[in-house]
């Protein structure tokens, strides 16, 4: 992943996104649709992954967006595209979320048909996982993704504490520690970046973490409550429920 500040030192060109849709056509709602939500950006999108299909049909890709540091404050900087092609009718569709992890925008993709093992992340674009502890985590929220809902997220540029926050919500109401924070920091001076993850009991609690986070005030993040220690949680007050992670079109 790239660092929403800079690119990765070990490059001298940035890569470009080319969504090879000089051949299609669609109706006039759809393409500004697409142009409003991912080409009118696109000089900005630095493809991080991506994946065809063998007919042609179906185009995944993780970008990051190098536009989103100077937009809204906390702002997600990936974006994942699903783009279907019709060759016969020479017309495409799309879909398009924006996420805070590039761990969220592979999900995001598999959970709509590509392949797990064909959209890993370029090892060229920006700091390395630190240890092996990053790597597990960010496989287990590509392949697991669907199991959480998003309700909160916010993404930190600031050089000397370059963090993203995000609190989700498991969808299995019997599931350990229903709420969880996943939290990226990256070590601007080794290049690297490391992900964990905490347990809480209630959505307050994720959050106000997450806010003493951003201000350098956290504890340690608690530990997620193994399957086996599990107890169905009594009856409380029913809090608005977290949008889905992503949002399509």
């Amino acid at each position: 992943m790239l660092s929403p500040t800079e690119p990765a030192p070990a490059r001298t060109s940035t890569p470009q996104v080319d969504f090879e849709l000089d051949a299609f056509d669609a109706d006039e709602e759809m393409y500004l649709d697409f142009y409003r939500q991912v080409a009118v950006r696109e000089d900005m999108l630095v493809p991080l992954a991506e994946h065809h299909s063998p007919d042609g049909a179906h185009s995944y890709y993780v970008l990051f967006d190098r536009s989103a540091a100077y937009g809204h404050p906390g702002m997600p900087s990936y974006v994942a595209v699903h783009l279907k092609r019709d060759r016969e009718k020479e017309t495409f569709d799309f879909e398009q979320a924006l996420l805070p992890l590039p761990a969220m925008a592979q999900s995001w993709l598999i959970h709509r048909g590509c392949p797990p093992d064909a959209i890993g992340l370029n090892p060229e674009l920006g700091p390395p996982p630190a240890d092996e502890a990053t790597r597990a985590l960010a496989r287990r929220l590509a392949g697991d993704g669907d199991h959480y809902a998003m309700g909160y997220s916010y993404t930190s540029v600031d050089p000397d504490d370059m963090v993203t926050v995000v609190a989700l919500r498991a969808l299995d109401e019997g599931a350990p520690s229903p709420f969880r924070v996943v939290v990226e920091e990256v070590d601007t001076d080794a290049w690297t970046h490391t992900l964990r993850e905490g347990g809480f009991d209630t959505v307050g609690e994720a959050l106000q973490w997450c806010d003493d986070r951003l201000t350098g005030q956290a504890d340690p993040l608690p530990l997620v409550r193994p399957a086996a220690a599990a107890t169905r949680p009594a009856a409380r007050p029913k809090t608005p429920a977290p949008r889905p992670i992503g949002r399509s079109r």
